[in-house]
């Protein structure tokens, strides 16, 4: 997007990364320090652990922009990737992870790294950007719908699903009195899209 002659600059620094509506994305690139591929692997496995997942899902949600993220291992153990899509800022996102039990999950991980200097130093930004390699394609299948509003669109549809399933609602079908709200086009449409 162009600037016009007229736009503030903004205070953060351009970032790498792509972005597709309005989702970005995040990939870092690091050395695995000799001889800590096994505990890298380790600490991994214990985040994947569904037991160690409660304090994370929370956190996830408080931060409420995360839409996926993974840790890779590879290059016969000397590298790591991690690689992630969220909505906003760069800024905020690298800020909002290490507010949250997310950054000391960052800290463990990364500390297996050449040169992290952890996740509530004040070069860390620097040190991701270091790593960092833009995608040379992004593309979302809902680059329209942030984190907040696919939560929100999954709470209604829940709803949505309950009220059609109750005797009262399948009794306001069959009312005579509804008749001309049941044959617009909108529910027409809505009741294809329950269905579908």
């Amino acid at each position: 997007m162009a600037a016009t002659p007229d736009a503030t600059p903004s205070a953060q620094p351009e970032r790498p990364g792509m972005k597709d509506g309005v989702c970005s994305e995040f990939t870092v690139f690091t050395k695995i320090k000799p001889g800590h591929a096994d505990a890298l692997r380790e600490d991994l496995a214990e985040l994947a652990d569904g037991s160690a997942d409660a304090e994370a899902r929370a956190a996830l949600r408080q931060i409420g922009t995360l839409h996926d993220a993974r840790h890779v291992i590879f290059d016969n153990d000397t590298r790591h990737m991690f690689a992630s899509v969220f909505d906003g800022s760069w800024d905020t996102y690298i800020d909002d992870f290490g507010k949250t039990a997310v950054g000391a999950r960052f800290d463990k991980v990364f500390s297996h790294t050449e040169g992290f200097p952890g996740v509530a130093d004040p070069g860390v930004k620097d040190w991701f950007v270091a790593r960092q390699a833009p995608a040379g394609v992004f593309v979302s299948s809902y680059p329209d719908l942030t984190v907040q509003r696919i939560w929100k669109d999954q709470r209604v549809n829940e709803a949505f699903q309950a009220v059609l399933d109750t005797p009262e609602f399948r009794a306001a079908l069959d009312d005579p009195a509804n008749a001309e709200l049941l044959a617009t086009p909108a529910f027409q449409k809505l009741m294809e899209e329950a269905a579908g």
